[in-house]
């Protein structure tokens, strides 16, 4: 069990409420997609025989593709209620006899708990790094779990300069109080949900395309809204920064998706075989 660290006191979104929220609408399909997903980001067809580490794991629902891949999983939240809907998913697929799978509550921050769950083929973090209010020391403890030759998938909010500073602004505002969080929600969650709807006649002549069925990686739309709206702390990084600053662990880039806008740009970085980070 880890402690609080300096970063994680003040107003934090409540994201495992919204991941609970979001296990409702859980289906085979959605599953099926997070798995393709994983398979495609790692550039690996099963995970079998491979330890995998989910760190901040939300819904639980990438731990779950994971483990259906084959992996030995243990997945890590610093929020209650996310590490309950994660271990309401293992409770739910869990097989005896097939494979391991732990989930446990635990702060990225704590090094000193980090250190303890060992080194892993693979990390991944999609997402919660930039929610700990200390987005480098985050990056560092995720990077230190890394068995050397393995691999760290992370995504992280790209840096957009004063977009950045004013969606900054809204998330502190959303979580200051009730009052800021009805009033954040009834600003953003209509026009955003307009542009989507607009976006998606565009693209596929149905406005409502973009609400039906999942997003690629198996999510939400509508949960994703609000976890971005919502998601505080919030920090941001330049693909650069995350690249120069991983180049000094000992890690190579394997593969990169950026975004120009809001949302994460992606990295695989691959632990070179004699790295001590």
């Amino acid at each position: 069990m880890s402690s609080t660290h300096p970063s994680e006191s003040g107003p934090r979104f409540g994201f495992g409420k919204n991941w609970q929220n979001f296990l409702h609408l859980l289906t085979e399909e959605r599953i099926v997609a997070a798995e393709n997903s994983l398979k495609s980001m790692l550039h690996l067809a099963s995970l079998k025989g491979k330890s995998f580490l989910d760190i901040g794991s939300g819904s639980g629902l990438f731990s779950l593709a994971a483990y259906r891949l084959g992996a030995r999983v243990l997945s890590f939240d610093y929020d209650r209620n996310s590490v309950t809907a994660t271990e309401s998913l293992r409770e739910r697929f869990f097989l005896p006899g097939k494979g391991e799978w732990r989930v446990e509550k635990g702060s990225v921050l704590d090094g000193d708990y980090v250190r303890s769950l060992g080194n892993f083929d693979v990390v991944y973090s999609w997402g919660a790094l930039h929610h700990t209010g200390s987005q480098w020391e985050a990056i560092t403890n995720a990077a230190g779990a890394v068995k050397p030759s393995g691999m760290l998938y992370i995504a992280l909010y790209n840096k957009q300069g004063w977009r950045s500073t004013f969606w900054a602004f809204i998330k502190k505002a959303y979580n200051a109080n009730a009052l800021g969080r009805h009033a954040m929600t009834i600003l953003f969650v209509p026009p955003i949900s307009l542009f989507q709807a607009a976006r998606s006649l565009a693209l596929t002549g149905n406005p409502l395309k973009h609400f039906i069925g999942h997003k690629e990686r198996g999510m939400s739309p509508f949960h994703d809204v609000m976890d971005w709206i919502g998601g505080y702390p919030f920090e941001v990084s330049s693909p650069k920064e995350v690249f120069d600053f991983l180049k000094t662990k000992g890690f190579t880039l394997e593969g990169l998706a950026t975004t120009n806008g809001h949302g994460n740009n992606e990295f695989l970085f691959h632990k070179n075989g004699n790295s001590g980070a």
